[in-house]
């Protein structure tokens, strides 16, 4: 299951942040959207996710369905969406939290939902989060917190999975493992992962295809080497980025080069 905007034209408040933008998620794929801030990724993406209302343009899934004329428990059941920032409930456990990504599933009661608990101990085992099903969230480190929204997410079951962000507060290891995640939701479920990174070395090594947006508008869309160039991320990011590939393994590596680093590279020739 895929999903497409097309024509989207996004604003806030009569102020133009998105226009005429296009994003392609496709099945058992990752789409990384990179660019400056305020170059409107997450609102983009948010649109995708029906929590932005497209001034002008379309949102549909691969077989033609109108993905905003969808009942709100049906939008659920095919996407779902780990934004920035979430309110954190007091006192509620991390596996009833985990728990609420299956109200797309529920009735009245939970026994509504047979699949349920496992899926939601499917969603904490692959985050690392098990060990802390009966803590608060409350009590959790924003790292801690992150990959308990994300299990969320992930216990929502849907065919397209969008991230904003989903690094943030995570320190390296598990920056990595939600990485691997994503590649594993693409290649092994077929899932369709969207995902905004800011990262753009991290985006050279999960995803199958990147947008570069720039000033509200998509500058550049393809795989990895062919939209991370360093003329065109020196124009977007309005510093010099020097961009490398390693010939053995094929690896893309970018490089800010400021003032500092600069003089370095100076003294070493």
């Amino acid at each position: 299951m895929g999903l497409a905007g097309a024509g989207l034209r996004l604003g806030y408040h009569g102020r133009l942040v998105v226009d005429d933008a296009a994003l392609g998620i496709e099945p058992a794929g990752v789409t990384a959207l990179v660019g400056p801030n305020g170059s409107g990724k997450s609102t983009l993406l948010r649109a995708m996710a029906r929590l932005h209302k497209p001034d002008a343009g379309t949102v549909r899934f691969a077989d033609g369905e109108d993905a905003l004329a969808l009942s709100q428990k049906d939008f659920a059941r095919k996407v779902t969406l780990l934004s920035q920032s979430r309110p954190t409930p007091n006192g509620v456990s991390v596996r009833d939290v985990v728990g609420y990504g299956r109200h797309p599933y529920r009735g009245r009661w939970r026994n509504d939902d047979p699949d349920g608990n496992a899926a939601i101990e499917h969603a904490m085992d692959v985050t690392g989060v098990t060990g802390m099903a009966e803590r608060a969230v409350d009590e959790l480190s924003g790292g801690e917190l992150q990959r308990v929204w994300l299990a969320t997410c992930l216990a929502q079951d849907t065919g397209v999975l969008l991230l904003d962000e989903p690094t943030t507060f995570l320190d390296l290891r598990y920056q990595i493992e939600i990485l691997d995640l994503m590649r594993e939701l693409a290649d092994e479920h077929g899932v369709a992962v969207g995902v905004v990174l800011h990262d753009l070395n991290q985006a050279a090594d999960v995803a199958d295809r990147i947008v570069l947006l720039d000033r509200g508008r998509v500058r550049s869309t393809g795989t990895p080497a062919e939209v991370l160039q360093a003329d065109t991320l020196t124009e977007t990011y309005g510093i010099r980025i020097d961009v490398s590939t390693d010939p053995a393994t094929g690896r893309i590596s970018t490089q800010p080069v400021g003032r500092h680093l600069h003089r370095h590279i100076l003294q070493d020739i």
